[in-house]
């Protein structure tokens, strides 16, 4: 990458990290458990775990500020809770992890090329 564009990803990043801070405080944990759960269970497809990740990161954003952009809001809710899910149990780093970046590819690509890109 040219370093104009490492300098504004990094500025992203640090925005995001911000935000992804303030949600940390508010998701409870049965909302991790409960998505523990679901990364457990080896019968449940990819995509029914995305869609359920999708649901419970449409729920929390309705207790975001409403002044925040929704897409920055879910991507960061999507980020907090890859966190803690993989904090909780971290042998489930790779299934976690590879279900995050396949529904931010699937719900945020176009997102993240504009911020890129702005």
């Amino acid at each position: 990458l040219a370093p104009t564009n490492e300098d504004v990803i990094r500025i992203i990043a640090a925005q995001l990290a911000e935000i992804g801070d303030q949600f940390d405080k508010e998701i409870q944990g049965r909302v991790v458990n409960d998505l523990v759960l679901h990364f457990r269970n080896e019968n449940l497809s990819k995509e029914e775990i995305i869609l359920h990740m999708s649901r419970v990161v449409r729920e929390l954003t309705r207790s975001i500020p409403s002044d925040m952009e929704q897409e920055k809001a879910m991507l960061v809710l999507a980020m907090v809770l890859t966190k803690k899910i993989v904090n909780t149990v971290p042998s489930l780093l790779h299934r976690v992890y590879n279900t995050t970046v396949n529904y931010m590819n699937q719900q945020f690509h176009n997102y993240i090329v504009e911020m890129v890109s702005a």
